[in-house]
């Protein structure tokens, strides 16, 4: 399993915004690791803008509403 650093800066002229920066190469490493690059994966992530395109996606306000 890789490692990933994240660095995570408020930003000085906005309190509601931060700065995320992380290495693109360790970013792939570990997305690699999860398997999201896999063909399972990108067939899910097809069918679930198909399933949003149609319509067919409920939007939720919290955890709660999914029992």
């Amino acid at each position: 399993m890789s490692s990933l650093t994240i660095t995570i800066k408020p930003k000085i002229n906005n309190t509601r915004k931060v700065l995320v920066e992380m290495d693109a190469e360790k970013l792939e490493r570990f997305a690699a690791d999860f398997g999201f690059f896999s063909q399972e994966f990108l067939k899910s992530l097809e069918r679930a803008e198909k399933d949003y395109k149609k319509g067919r996606v409920q939007k939720i306000k919290n955890l709660k509403q999914l029992r």
